[in-house]
């Protein structure tokens, strides 16, 4: 088994187009590693010196992993991990 990472589509150019793909890792750390030895460039759309972007959410299992340990988050074969970009603007 592995973790299914649900892509968003501005993030598509790195994954073929793809909506998921599939990764490894204990952390979230090692899993955005791994998926950066067959999606180059990935990784660095979502982390930043060590930490996740401010305006990149990731949801495991549907939970903000800002609230639990961030990058450190442990995950396991079968989770899910979505990656979403925060949106704003509108009209004043």
């Amino acid at each position: 088994m592995a973790i299914e990472v649900r892509i968003p589509t501005i993030l598509r150019t790195y994954t073929d187009g793809e909506k998921s793909v599939e990764g490894a890792g204990a952390t979230l750390d090692e899993l955005f590693s791994d998926l950066d030895t067959r999606h180059a460039g990935l990784r660095d759309r979502v982390v930043d010196g060590g930490e996740l972007r401010r305006f990149v959410n990731v949801y495991l299992n549907d939970e903000d992993v800002r609230f639990l340990d961030g990058i450190a988050t442990k995950v396991a074969d079968g989770d899910s991990v979505t990656i979403l970009p925060a949106v704003a603007g509108g009209m004043a």
